[in-house]
């Protein structure tokens, strides 16, 4: 059968779409793969020389897949967020020196997309470096742009676990206990995420727990 200029353009054009979407579907598939193996690292291992070294195995694929996937951001921010997971199980400068180098990831995928992952995490990612490093000289740490990348990240996701969570953190941690709890109180109606069952239980119980903190602070205030 002779293919019409039309028909032939339209078979080239879904030829050429398969793989293209072959490719998107296998890309989600290990995006997926790197935020189901971040959740397990950070919440269910305790350990923190065990989840410093599996946080560096879960950021050292992130990096695979973002040299594959140069133009896109997602790969750049779980490798960000691995790192700091690290840094945080580590500890010390060289705590510090993988804290830079996620915010060095945060700030490129910023660039690249900052509705990345559509949760605003590029934004909550960024806005929590700045809040728990420590400020000049010693790190980066800065409570204005703390705020200012937080407030996008709740502005991106109003209602999310994460963006209320690591905002209330930061007020926590500026002594504004009655600004946490409001925040907290949100971040425990937030919807569950299909898929990261682990994550949202953990992130749960860490909000009560601060949410329990931030109410005593009101009390003796």
């Amino acid at each position: 059968m002779k293919l019409t200029p039309i028909l032939l353009a339209l078979a080239l054009g879904f030829s050429a779409a398969a793989p293209a979407l072959a490719r998107d579907a296998a890309f989600d598939t290990r995006v997926d793969g790197l935020a189901h193996g971040w959740d397990h690292v950070n919440f269910e291992i305790h350990d923190k020389p065990a989840q410093a070294a599996a946080a560096a195995k879960l950021a050292a694929q992130a990096d695979a897949l973002a040299h594959q996937f140069p133009a896109r951001a997602e790969p750049l921010v779980w490798e960000a967020i691995a790192l700091s997971t690290e840094a945080g199980a580590k500890g010390g400068l060289g705590g510090l020196a993988l804290a830079k180098e996620a915010k060095a990831l945060l700030e490129r995928a910023e660039h690249i997309n900052p509705a990345a992952l559509g949760d605003g995490s590029v934004y909550t990612s960024l806005g929590s470096l700045y809040a728990q490093v420590p400020g000049f000289p010693v790190g980066f740490g800065d409570p204005a742009k703390a705020r200012a990348y937080l407030l996008k990240g709740i502005a991106a996701n109003p209602n999310g676990l994460d963006s209320n969570f690591f905002y209330a953190d930061f007020l926590f941690r500026q002594g504004q206990y009655a600004g946490a709890v409001k925040a907290l109180e949100k971040a425990l109606t937030a919807p569950p995420r299909p898929g990261r069952e682990i994550a949202d239980r953990g992130r749960r119980a860490e909000a009560q727990a601060l949410l329990e903190k931030a109410r005593q602070k009101l009390k003796h205030s």
